[in-house]
């Protein structure tokens, strides 16, 4: 193995959770999560050599993570009839306390959101700061807030 490969390999080892996050923000199913990963994984080796360092390697995986599922996600909307809207059964719980079904019907609010916004409230979620998600996802840590804000006035307002 050449050294290339072997950092290679060790970013991959540290940042397989953070590549996994993405992957399941896209889908629920184990086979196309596999897939978005062997993706992700493609993109990041064919952009490894050329990150130069200027952020952090997990916003660079998340970014390139991101960007793939996006990509991949779009194609598959181009495919479907123009109606067809990506609803993913998201079955978090077995249990049906009031908590639970909290968790699960904002879920399924937040998988109604567009892929950009759906995107940049499950990294908020994740306790990620503003300017990291802005980073990740390309835009100001401002415009992030100010995002955060239109989101979560429009899961509100979202009927179930």
């Amino acid at each position: 193995m050449e050294p290339n490969e072997k950092e290679f390999a060790q970013v991959v080892r540290e940042q397989k959770s953070t590549i996994y996050t993405v992957c399941y923000m896209f889908s629920k199913d184990n086979d196309e999560v596999n897939d978005l990963f062997q993706e992700i994984l493609i993109n990041l080796w064919k952009g490894f050599d050329s990150f130069e360092g200027r952020s952090d390697i997990r916003t660079w995986v998340y970014r390139v993570a991101l960007n793939t599922c996006i990509t991949i996600d779009r194609k598959k909307k181009r495919r479907r009839d123009k109606e067809a809207k990506v609803e993913m059964d998201i079955n978090l719980y077995e249990d049906n306390d009031a908590d639970t079904k909290q968790v699960k019907k904002l879920y399924e609010r937040i998988n109604k959101l567009g892929v950009f916004d759906r995107a940049i409230v499950l990294l908020w979620l994740e306790g990620m700061p503003y300017d990291e998600i802005g980073q990740i996802v390309g835009i100001s840590s401002k415009n992030v807030s100010v995002k955060l804000v239109r989101i979560r006035e429009e899961l509100k307002n979202m009927n179930n």
